[in-house]
């Protein structure tokens, strides 16, 4: 969608860059850039090389599993994934191995046994990177719960994102001292979802978007707390000005942050920005905590 490509039509010029720049004037320090298969995170690595504040995940998303099986050898697939996590973490982009494991909503682009077997196996690459991990988890709490358990002394940390499961899910997650809970615009859609939301602890929460995907409707129980807005127009219409409509981007992750605090009623955006920064860069840039993160935020408010 950012090269402009709609269910494979072109509607408009590439606009990563355009998208970026208003990123970062909103106040957007760092992206990290997913990937979801062996060839997509080569790509997320090569866009990570682009821009400083830019950095990405290797790994293979539940969906995709199938991948390491139709490749014919999945050994050679998995050190495929583990060459890729190397190089990254050598230039300083690769920060986490994912997205990963359980997605029981889609059955119909891999099964639940393949799931299950690659989910597992991407433990591996995140004990012998020692990277944590970017987790997805979708109708599929047991099963989830149950590999983390097995796993949990072979990865150093991790966020379970874009969180839409129930109290219990939350409770479930919660349960792991080193997991973190990650929120978008798909987990703010219903008067459920908030109260579920509102239940994790802000030292346990990441918010995202998940762009260009899981944007915040105004169908959705929270758009009420919105105040940041952006203008925005059709695809066809497309104006670098403004946003495309129904196309997510990192800037209204500003968006998710004012659901958050005003669910939660938190009167203090700052306060809570700085928290879930803090936590972001806990699990994700620990190298860089107490002295990037600090100037950051500082001169963050003295901005703001």
């Amino acid at each position: 969608m950012f090269k402009g490509i709609y269910h494979g039509k072109n509607c408009h010029l590439p606009d990563i860059a355009t998208v970026l720049n208003r990123a970062w004037s909103a106040g957007v320090d760092r992206i990290i850039v997913t990937g979801g298969s062996l060839e997509e995170s080569r790509e997320a690595l090569a866009i990570a090389e682009t821009d400083g504040r830019l950095f990405c995940t290797v790994g293979v998303h539940p969906t995709r599993c199938s991948e390491f099986e139709e490749s014919s050898d999945p050994e050679k697939h998995y050190q495929d994934l583990f060459a890729l996590a190397k190089e990254g973490m050598q230039k300083g982009k690769v920060v986490a191995i994912g997205e990963c494991g359980l997605d029981y909503d889609r059955l119909q682009f891999c099964p639940a046994d393949i799931q299950k077997k690659y989910f597992e196996k991407q433990f591996e690459l995140a004990y012998a990177t020692k990277l944590p991990m970017f987790l997805h988890m979708r109708a599929a709490a047991a099963d989830f719960c149950e590999i983390v358990e097995r796993n949990k002394s072979r990865f150093t940390g991790g966020v379970a994102h874009s969180f839409t499961g129930s109290a219990l899910d939350r409770d479930k997650l919660l349960s792991f001292d080193k997991m973190y809970i990650g929120v978008n615009g798909c987990s703010l859609k219903t008067a459920e979802n908030l109260d579920v939301m509102k239940g994790i602890p802000v030292e346990r929460m990441m918010i995202e978007t998940d762009s260009p995907y899981c944007d915040i409707k105004n169908t959705h129980a929270g758009i009420k707390f919105v105040k940041s807005t952006w203008p925005s127009k059709k695809k066809e219409k497309y104006d670098q000005e403004s946003l495309v409509k129904g196309r997510n981007e990192p800037c209204l992750v500003r968006q998710v942050l004012e659901v958050v605090a005003g669910y939660k009623g938190l009167g203090d955006l700052n306060q809570l920005s700085s928290t879930l920064y803090h936590n972001t860069c806990r699990v994700f840039f620990p190298q860089d905590l107490d002295t990037a993160a600090d100037a950051l935020l500082s001169g963050h408010h003295e901005t703001n």
